[in-house]
């Protein structure tokens, strides 16, 4: 098959100088950094020369032993996140290791910052920490996506897309983060995906926004897109060289699935519409990269004050005794499905079969 060309459309246009020191100085509008004028003058040229000289990746090391090309100069901070992966997967894979669940609260709504006050679903994935943790051999890793909110200078960058064009232009794990040239840094993601690699089981809790999760989940859910097929080798593309990615992936990509065989549960819940459909989006997206479902009761969706008013909805929480039950049930589930697989009690239904439709 002949390789397809890359499509472009538009020529790259730079921001001018004068909308680039808008956006720099927006982050300083404090009368207190009036003092500091000159020297936040010298950091802007600083940053403007890197943005329009387009220093993406400034810190490079050779790739090393374990690369296809060894002397390919990496970003360091992509190597140390890969290091921190290959740390968290073999701590995993050990033998005797406590077994651990990864709590994730999926709601960005914080008592520490608008709007003081703490999320039903916090408190809810709380419920699911104090049933793991009275379990014996069992240990937790509380991954609060709140912090998002009430932490200054922290983010999760947007995906980009990169496995749109070819699969293997899209590294495991990601690397096109940090940006330098643009500022994208800080990116929690370097974090977030060794405690994921860590993790014999996965507790994702969330309420309903709109049909959708919360955005700062939609973002961690899309950045782990490179946990399903991701290239954890990028000198094979030459760091982000889209034709020589489509060919790549055309010579026979295997779409390593670097999560399989965890196990899941999930936990949406909503007031008004939409928590049965959420549940299931958040139980395929857990299952197509291949981790496993601790059975039916594992995934719940639940209502809390239906078409009650948002002022009461702890009020209502409190009154749904079956709800924190069935929060325990879903981790018991949970602690029950990592113990088979880890003793190698359980063995997958479709084991050894071949998917044709491995993308």
């Amino acid at each position: 098959m002949t390789t397809p060309k890359v499509r472009r459309q538009t020529e790259w246009k730079p921001l001018s100088k004068e909308a680039f020191r808008e956006r720099f100085y927006a982050r300083f509008q404090d009368p207190a950094f009036e003092a500091v004028k000159p020297e936040l003058e010298k950091v802007f040229e600083t940053a403007w020369d890197g943005y329009i000289v387009y220093r993406k990746s400034p810190n490079q090391q050779p790739a090393g032993a374990g690369f296809a090309n060894p002397e390919q100069k990496l970003p360091v901070e992509w190597l140390h996140a890969k290091a921190q992966i290959a740390t968290a997967e073999k701590h995993q894979k050990q033998a005797g290791s406590p077994s651990r669940i990864l709590i994730v609260n999926g709601s960005t709504r914080s008592e520490h910052t608008c709007p003081g006050e703490i999320s039903k679903t916090r408190r809810l994935a709380q419920a699911v920490e104090e049933s793991i943790n009275a379990i014996h051999g069992f240990e937790t890793d509380f991954l609060d996506l709140s912090t998002l909110a009430d932490e200054p200078l922290k983010v999760i960058h947007p995906c980009k897309a990169c496995v749109s064009t070819a699969m293997p232009l899209c590294h495991w794990p990601c690397s096109c983060y940090p940006n330098h040239a643009l500022g994208q840094t800080n990116d929690w993601m370097a974090e977030i995906y060794p405690r994921w690699v860590a993790a014999h089981g996965v507790f994702v809790l969330c309420p309903m926004h709109w049909y959708q999760t919360p955005a700062s989940l939609k973002l961690m859910i899309d950045r782990l897109v490179c946990a399903d097929g991701g290239n954890p080798d990028p000198t094979t593309t030459k760091g982000k060289n889209p034709l020589l990615a489509k060919e790549l992936e055309l010579k026979g990509w295997d779409y390593p699935k670097h999560l399989a065989g965890r196990a899941f549960a999930v936990l949406a819940h909503g007031d008004a519409a939409g928590p049965e459909n959420l549940r299931r989006i958040l139980s395929d997206w857990l299952t197509d990269i291949g981790m496993i479902q601790a059975g039916p009761a594992a995934a719940i969706d639940a209502w809390i004050g239906y078409y009650q008013p948002y002022a009461t909805s702890h009020e209502d929480l409190d009154n749904d005794p079956d709800l924190f039950a069935q929060v325990k049930n879903a981790s018991l589930s949970l602690a029950n499905m990592v113990t088979q697989i880890r003793s190698g009690a359980y063995r997958a239904p479709n084991a050894g079969l071949h998917n044709p439709r491995e993308k």
